[in-house]
């Protein structure tokens, strides 16, 4: 993983997605944001981001099928579901796809340092485990 990882945010809120962008960088990480799932691959084609939190309803695409497409092709990204509709079936789909984290909202931006962090932590003891073994 590089030095200064990247977090993407997906939501089709305009202002859930600056609150966010300002509460990571805040936190000196460097964060881009995008408004929907088909952004959300565009962005991750581009050039792959350590973190992607996530938002579950969005018009197009909804979150978990994003998350799968991502896990799919991109299994070494972190994803975190934020959600303003949680279920007991999102967490459970989120989960057994791959999500490291499930949030609902209103998240403050603690929560979303936080979750950040979580993340990328768990990344870094991903790669290490795999630097290890081979």
């Amino acid at each position: 993983m590089n030095t200064n990882p990247r977090i993407l945010i997906v939501d089709d809120d305009e202002v859930v997605r600056l609150s966010y962008l300002r509460a990571l960088a805040g936190a000196r990480h460097s964060a881009e944001a995008v408004w929907n799932g088909a952004e959300a691959l565009r962005a991750m084609e581009q050039h792959p981001f350590d973190v992607v939190l996530l938002d579950v309803r969005m018009p197009g695409m909804d979150g978990i099928s994003v998350l799968k497409a991502i896990r799919e092709r991109w299994p070494e990204c972190q994803v975190v579901i934020i959600t303003g509709s949680p279920s007991l079936e999102t967490v459970k789909d989120a989960i057994q796809i791959g999500a490291c984290d499930y949030l609902s909202k209103p998240v403050g931006p603690d929560e979303i340092i936080h979750a950040a962090h979580g993340a990328l932590t768990r990344k870094q003891w991903a790669l290490q485990c795999v630097r290890t073994e081979h």
